[in-house]
């Protein structure tokens, strides 16, 4: 401390009432007097806390910003899992590539939990590719240290997508809207898909308003007036 300046103890105002809080600048925390409010030092460099699975452990609750770079950082280290697990097999690694794409696009237009949405996108077949020898979509989530939560949560929306349509979560929604975009895709290099299928196939098989819009700008369509 002996060489530390004066800029290394200041005052921040608590988030939660507004009274003068002092830091110094090896604070992680501090506590609020006025209101017993914790939080983190706001002018700490906490980028460490996206990967760490310690991370609660050392700097208590994380601020929401910081569980979501997590969660981010997470679906890229799943994504690249993905590729090991696949290995050569480019035609798979493909095909999962883009219906992760096509599950993006949807998500953003749903406001859905994106993290969630690619995670279960990049191992929805994982599963059953690994017939009982190889790493399971848990067992992959857990060795890229995802909280308990994100791990039973990936696992119950690959477990719904099976399921009655009427009881799917959002997320679920988009990922399933995501496959049949997919789907339509391989249809139509096959056979170009005519105007009047792809109004068919649009109202009656995407499940989302966010889903119809990709799929609109993807095969250049308009909305019927």
């Amino acid at each position: 401390m002996q060489y530390w300046t004066a800029e290394a103890i200041f005052e921040v105002a608590c988030p939660e009432c507004g009274t003068s809080v002092e830091f110094y600048k090896d604070d992680t925390t501090r506590v609020c007097s006025g209101c017993g409010h914790r939080f983190v030092n706001p002018k700490m460099d906490f980028g460490c806390a996206a990967y760490c699975t310690f991370a609660e452990q050392c700097i208590g609750t994380l601020p929401e910003e910081f569980v979501g770079a997590r969660d981010n950082l997470l679906k890229d280290k799943v994504a690249v899992e993905m590729k090991r697990f696949y290995k050569a097999d480019f035609r798979r690694i493909g095909s999962v590539s883009r219906l992760a794409n096509h599950a993006e696009k949807i998500g953003k237009e749903e406001g859905a939990n994106l993290a969630l949405v690619l995670c279960s996108a990049y191992l929805k077949d994982i599963d059953s590719n690994a017939a009982g020898t190889g790493p399971t979509a848990e067992s992959i989530l857990k060795g890229l240290g995802a909280t308990d939560e994100m791990c039973r949560d990936v696992c119950d929306l690959i477990g719904s997508l099976g399921g009655p349509q009427e009881f799917l979560s959002r997320e679920a929604a988009v990922l399933k809207d995501a496959e049949s975009l997919a789907g339509l895709e391989d249809t139509n290099k096959l056979e170009p898909v005519s105007a009047e299928e792809f109004e068919q196939f649009a109202s009656h098989r995407l499940l989302t308003a966010g889903g119809r819009t990709v799929a609109r700008i993807l095969f250049a369509r308009q909305a019927p007036v």
